[in-house]
């Protein structure tokens, strides 16, 4: 599996006091010399974290990956189009939410869904949609052009250890073949970290995993040259 790098709390601690540090444009260059396949930046509609400009930046960076994380409004969808970033992620956005809390309800929107996916298609812009491991939400995703999913993995994540683990993976792997059999390609994130993501090696043909806070955290302690690599090995079962 691949491994995708959410840099949004890099740009949080940067907030926190205001100015440039930490630095957003010396963790890319941090992850791209690790190789990992992507840098994911959520650009939220309160800009709590990462800021406009950021993802400007790391669009120009040489040979890297931007996945941008974004709510399905037409400012994002114009800012989608104006700065083209390889890849979007169709998340669903409330301004309370410390994080986001759950999949986007693709078959509640299927119309909005279907006009907000086609522009960014026709730009080449690859598109994928953040949803529950929910067969009515990955039919929903397969009438609007979109040839990704990113399935939630919280309750798996929150559920590991305990007695409901199980039931949790098995309908994230459920739900992965029972995409793949649309043809949609397979992606997953949220809450993975480095005890819980191993198991994500048991869902045949997943893609890419995007984690972000498990990464940053370990990386006040270790760095994060070395906090990435960690997870990029065990991504790849090279540990």
């Amino acid at each position: 599996m691949l491994l995708g790098v959410n840099i949004d709390h890099i740009a949080t601690l940067r907030n926190a006091r205001g100015g440039h540090e930490p630095d957003i444009l010396t963790a890319v260059r941090i992850c791209k010399d690790c190789d990992v396949a992507s840098i994911t930046t959520h650009l939220r509609e309160d800009r709590r974290h990462i800021k406009d400009e950021d993802v400007e930046l790391v669009r120009k960076f040489p040979r890297v990956r931007l996945n941008l994380e974004m709510a399905m409004t037409k400012e994002m969808q114009e800012i989608a189009l104006r700065i083209r970033p390889h890849a979007v992620c169709i998340v669903p956005e409330k301004r309370q939410e410390v994080t986001t809390e759950g999949g986007l309800d693709v078959a509640g929107q299927i119309d909005w869904a279907i006009e907000f996916t086609k522009p960014l298609l026709e730009k080449n812009i690859e598109v994928s949609f953040f949803i529950d491991p929910d067969v009515h939400q990955i039919s929903a995703v397969s009438k609007t052009g979109a040839p990704f999913i990113e399935l939630h993995t919280g309750k798996y994540s929150n559920a590991y250890g305990t007695n409901e683990e199980e039931k949790a993976f098995q309908d994230l792997k459920g739900a992965a073949i029972f995409a793949q059999n649309f043809g949609l390609k397979v992606n997953a994130g949220h809450g993975l970290n480095y005890e819980n993501v191993h198991r994500m090696h048991e869902i045949p043909y997943l893609q890419e995993l995007n984690i972000g806070h498990s990464i940053i955290s370990r990386a006040v302690f270790v760095g994060l040259e070395k906090a990435v690599k960690e997870m990029k090995a065990l991504c790849e079962n090279k540990q």
